[in-house]
């Protein structure tokens, strides 16, 4: 990443369209970058200018003596292709396109983009942009944008796609007293990402906690190597806002139905250790938090409040997050009872009561914090006439101080009377909040990146599989030949087999007596199916008939079938009936894979049938790497779960053979990145085994 450490601490720069008139971006960006201290060597350009703010100014790149490590451009969209090549005749080797105008503006605006990026390209320069208010970083110190103000020095890295939010927080932060290490504008990303951003504010000793709002991921397997290895060092957390249309899903089968571009954000995310939240105020509420509070060891809460109903209001979000409500030890609940009023609450949460002063308050607290079956600490305080709000905030900071390895927040929940303790209990590390519910969810995102790095140490995925690739190559030729996209069933059972995954015998037969044949080479009873890629319910045409005992009845079921779909489907010519081995009926599921452009295969797992869209119970994971311990959540996580250990006296069925047949069909997604969507539906699982009967499988 030496291309992105060498933006944070350039040697020097010149500004490419500096001015001397207020309100101007090229003015402004000069005077900041001389506001904030920056040691490095600045070079204004203006041919029309001879000094800027007390520095002298060149009429272009090629009148400045000596190396230029960075150009920032404040020019129009029309001056950029001719000013990139003076850049690169003049070695500049990274560019800070604050210049709009380019893809974001539609067609004409891209192209100029994709011309723009070909000439930096080939000067090797790197970009951040275009369109982006510049980056900050506090410690070089280098503040290069048109931004008023510079933040103080933080531990907080906050890289944004959009430039307003980047200004609207910036300006909030500092009445907030919220410092940063850097803070990177990327707009365009037409060359360098949040991944490259990540990646540097991972590996700065300045930098703690890493903030990012984008709007998009653009590569995505690049996204989950640099992001998987930067959270194993410190925590990421992203707001995702939007849609992505170019990762808009086909609902071509059951599992493309189910999936969606949303969802493949959240399953990558959740794969790479991130922590996704849905607003601001939550991203900063964590940051905060990381900052200044250690990981909870555990999941278990303390509450000690002053007030039953917040009391309540807390173990409820507690307990909605996953987490426990602490059991105290005996003595600790002894002491707690021998010293409180009788009326008040001793176990979790512990209400002092209304009349609670502070030294009820540091008994209560003391206690707690003392008793090792307590991992993180809530304190809510209410007023009223009694209360004493900063020395009760005292008590807390004392203690977090005297047990620093234990997770403390607050809630002073109130205005102007609390507003000293509050800014105590802030200033001390302490996060303070308003309202109980972001207090707990604040414990509740820390203890799940807790969680996330002691999975990122869990066994990696097994290579063991061998399957017979030859047949998949062989059936996918002959598909793409016959100018299809869809296999047919028993095509597609041919390929799954191929990976070892079991299917009820399926063949092909292309006229009623060697669908009899088949039938009694497979055995009875069996099932008849159309054969169609055209066709994707196969029943509401009348093409499926199943029980069938004899060679006369599948002569009989056949012609039935035929005629059935031609009446439905009268410009539909089906390739022939499928014979399929009918198989005892187990607990029906869903096993599919729905392909995500920037994360590529995903795989899905739930109750199958005939109502799986219905139901919707069906949980995803990354094909890419995917774990056992993987499979053994998304399995976990479905309703379906509950049937397969065995439901009202039901015998259980073959977890491990279900959870070996998404491992197979995982490594057959990542094979073969032709296929756009498998759906194996049902698949009946049995006490020992299982049996794919419908599988459809796409390709691109």
């Amino acid at each position: 990443m030496d291309a992105v450490n060498s933006f944070t601490n350039p040697k020097s720069l010149a500004v490419i369209g500096a001015s001397n008139t207020p309100g101007k971006i090229g003015n402004a960006i000069v005077i900041n970058l001389i506001k904030s201290g920056y040691k490095g060597k600045i070079y204004p350009i203006n041919p029309k200018e001879k000094e800027i703010s007390g520095l002298p100014c060149y009429a272009s790149l090629s009148d400045v003596p000596g190396d230029v490590e960075m150009a920032i451009f404040c020019i129009p969209a029309r001056k950029a292709m001719e000013t990139a090549e003076e850049c690169g005749k003049k070695g500049i080797k990274n560019l800070v396109v604050i210049t709009a105008g380019f893809k974001e503006i539609g067609r004409s605006g891209a192209e100029l983009e994709k011309e723009f990026m070909a000439v930096c390209s080939q000067y090797g320069m790197r970009v951040l942009g275009p369109n982006v208010v510049g980056f900050i970083d506090t410690h070089t110190p280098i503040n290069a944008t048109f931004l008023k103000g510079f933040p103080p020095k933080g531990e907080i890295a906050f890289i944004s796609q959009s430039g307003a939010i980047l200004a609207s927080i910036l300006d909030w932060s500092q009445s907030a007293g919220i410092g940063y290490s850097k803070i990177y504008s990327l707009g365009n990303k037409a060359d360098l990402s949040e991944v490259d951003f990540i990646a540097e504010a991972a590996d700065d000793p300045n930098t703690k906690v890493i903030l990012c709002y984008i709007e998009d991921v653009s590569h995505g397997p690049e996204f989950l190597k640099v992001v998987g290895e930067a959270t194993r060092k410190k925590p990421v957390i992203i707001l995702k806002s939007g849609t992505s249309q170019s990762g808009a899903l086909a609902a071509s089968s059951h599992t493309g139905a189910l999936a969606g571009s949303e969802l493949a954000y959240n399953t990558a995310f959740k794969r790479c250790g991130v922590l996704r939240v849905s607003s601001m105020s939550e991203l900063f509420d964590l940051a905060i938090s990381f900052v200044n509070q250690p990981v909870p060891q555990g999941d278990r809460v303390a509450i000690v409040t002053n007030s039953g109903g917040p009391g309540i209001i807390a173990t409820d979000k507690v307990e909605a997050h996953g987490l426990q409500m602490a059991r105290f030890d005996r003595d600790t609940i002894e002491e707690l009872r021998s010293y409180l009023p009788a009326e008040a609450g001793i176990y979790n949460p512990v209400d002092v009561l209304g009349d609670a002063k502070a030294d009820r308050f540091r008994f209560a607290l003391e206690k707690v914090f003392k008793d090792e079956n307590v991992d993180s600490v809530v304190l809510l305080l209410c007023p009223v006439a009694v209360t004493e709000p900063l020395d009760t905030a005292r008590a807390l900071v004392d203690f977090s101080r005297l047990y620093p390895e234990k997770t403390v927040v607050s809630a002073y929940m109130g205005g102007k009377s609390l507003a000293e303790g509050a800014a105590l209990l802030s200033g001390s590390g302490i996060p303070c909040f308003s309202m109980p519910e972001p207090a707990v969810a604040v414990i509740a995102g820390m203890t799940s990146y807790r969680k996330m790095k002691e999975r990122a140490g869990a066994e990696g995925r097994k290579t063991d599989i061998k399957p017979d690739l030859k047949t998949v190559k062989a059936v996918f030729y002959d598909v793409k030949r016959d100018n299809r996209l869809a296999l047919l069933g028993s095509e597609a059972a041919e390929v799954i087999e191929a990976y070892g995954i079991a299917a009820a015998p399926t063949i092909l037969s292309q006229n009623p007596d060697e669908a009899a044949e088949i039938a009694d080479q497979l055995g009875y009873p069996v099932v008849l199916k159309i054969a169609s890629p055209k066709i994707m319910h196969k029943t509401d045409v009348g093409g499926v008939i199943s029980g069938i005992q004899s060679a006369e009845e599948v002569k009989n079921a056949y012609v039935n079938i035929i005629e059935n779909v031609h009446r439905y489907l009268p410009k539909v010519v089906p390739y022939g009936i499928e014979i399929q081995k009918m198989v005892p009926k187990g607990i029906e599921l869903i096993v599919g894979m729905t392909r995500d452009v920037q994360f590529g295969p995903l795989i899905g797992f739930g109750l199958g049938g005939i109502f799986v869209n219905l139901i919707k119970d069906v949980s995803f994971r990354l094909a890419q790497g995917l774990t056992s311990a993987e499979i053994t959540e998304m399995i976990a996580e479905t309703k379906a779960y509950s049937l397969m250990k065995g439901y009202r006296g039901d015998s259980p069925v073959d977890i491990l053979a279900v959870s070996e047949a998404i491992r197979r069909l995982a490594v057959l997604a990542t094979d073969f990145p032709e296929i756009t969507e498998i759906d194996i539906n049902p698949v009946f699982a049995y006490e020992d085994g299982i049996a794919a009967l419908d599988v459809k499988i796409t390709l691109s």
